[in-house]
């Protein structure tokens, strides 16, 4: 279905791939209510996952804010999934969740999530702007580098 969203994504050479099936036992998006949980996404490109490893450690920040963006363009993929391909649905993305494998000592957290952050807002304007928790971990699922989760609201 195209929209206002579809094409401000096409004018952002954004290609929604085909959403990436679960790797264990839950489900990609929640609806309950008004409200959309999409479970974590890594960065996977193609049916692979393109950054892995730990970010400072392999992979750099530049790398790794790159992975958060692919990590939010899977997330608009399993959204337009769950809204019948209509990403005007989306009201406001309401939480964005970020999480960073990364050593103990890496600081720059909140710059790699900014990858996801920065589409979000530039792909829903003011409505894109969400509250935000961005946390370390060693690993991630499939050695992703980073993985995003978010919470949006929908009109029905």
């Amino acid at each position: 279905m195209s929209g206002d969203i579809e094409a401000r994504l096409a004018e952002m050479d954004i290609v929604l791939p085909k959403p990436v099936a679960p790797i264990a036992n839950y489900v990609p998006v929640v609806i309950t209510g008004t409200l959309a949980v999409v479970s974590g996404q890594i960065p996977v490109i193609d049916g692979k996952v393109a950054y892995t490893g730990q970010v400072g450690i392999g992979v750099s920040i530049e790398e790794a804010t790159k992975a958060a963006r692919q990590c939010m363009i899977n997330v608009l993929a399993q959204l337009r999934a769950a809204c019948d391909g209509d990403l005007d649905r989306v009201r406001r993305v309401v939480r964005l969740g970020g999480f960073i494998a990364a050593p103990s000592s890496f600081t720059q957290h909140a710059v790699v999530m900014n990858g996801a952050s920065d589409l979000a807002v530039a792909v829903f304007g003011e409505n894109g702007r969400h509250a935000r928790s961005t946390i370390g971990v060693p690993s991630l699922p499939a050695d992703a580098a980073v993985e995003v989760e978010a919470m949006v609201e929908l009109a029905w």
